[in-house]
């Protein structure tokens, strides 16, 4: 998982990350707003992240979301490789977002830990 440099905190529970993803929860601790960014369905980042973090299949979250989005909950923005969503949350104060190990990460983004 990857923040920008600005959010507080060096880990993140479970429970807390997946309400941030499902926009069950919209601040951080701190008050500020967390704005999720989604790897695209294709991806196998994002088949991890929905099993290990959502605890749901890919096609359970779409469900969701088209259920969201009829009552006007837009899902968080979709970005095609690591490296738009490392541009994204480098860029967007309150952002989070999951990448590949190893991606390469500027300092105006930094690693925190999932813990449950």
């Amino acid at each position: 998982m990857i923040v920008h440099a600005e959010v507080k905190g060096n880990q993140i529970p479970r429970a807390a990350l997946s309400s941030i993803f499902l926009k069950q929860a919209s601040r951080w601790g701190d008050g500020s707003v967390a704005k999720p960014v989604d790897q695209s369905v294709q991806s196998s980042v994002r088949r991890s992240f929905s099993s290990d973090v959502l605890q749901q299949e890919i096609v359970a979250v779409q469900v969701y979301w088209h259920r969201q989005m009829a009552n006007g909950v837009a899902p968080p923005p979709v970005k095609i490789s690591d490296e738009e969503i490392v541009s994204f949350v480098a860029s967007t104060p309150g952002a989070i977002g999951y990448v590949s190990m190893g991606t390469q990460l500027p300092g105006s983004v930094r690693e925190v830990a999932v813990v449950n």
